[in-house]
């Protein structure tokens, strides 16, 4: 069986890979039957040979996920590094947010009790006749 996977190129703490088609009972970094393109996580930077990668795919080689992710980033023409990450939040601050808007809800439901209260007691004032002054 072929895949097109990834072999690790670069030096220690600074990787780099080759997209490559090997044979599935070949070591990670052993000799492969065609080089497609690179990918540097570092720089972000990727390259594939979609026609080649097409190629392969089409012959019936399985593709790893991370090969499959830059060749649809390849076919789409996004880059690498275009990727925008939603800001992650910590815990602490989601559970300070949800309880400022637990606060809030609690507030304006008050307020607006209050507001029915003062309504209520002002209708019923007007609607109570006039004691009459004699």
């Amino acid at each position: 069986m072929v895949k097109i996977r990834l072999k690790r190129t670069g030096t220690r703490n600074r990787a780099c890979f080759r997209v490559v088609v090997m044979d599935a009972r070949s070591s990670r970094d052993g000799k492969a039957i065609e080089e497609l393109g690179f990918y540097d996580p570092i720089l972000k930077t990727e390259k594939i040979a979609l026609d080649r990668y097409n190629y392969w795919t089409g012959v019936g080689a399985q593709v790893s996920e991370t090969v499959a992710a830059i060749a649809k980033r390849a076919a789409d023409g996004v880059a690498l590094g275009d990727k925008v990450r939603k800001p992650s939040v910590s815990r602490k601050v989601k559970a300070k947010a949800e309880a400022e808007a637990k606060a809030k809800a609690e507030a304006e439901a008050k307020a607006k009790a209050e507001a029915e209260a003062k309504a209520n007691a002002e209708a019923e004032a007007a609607a109570a006749p006039a004691p009459d002054a004699q």
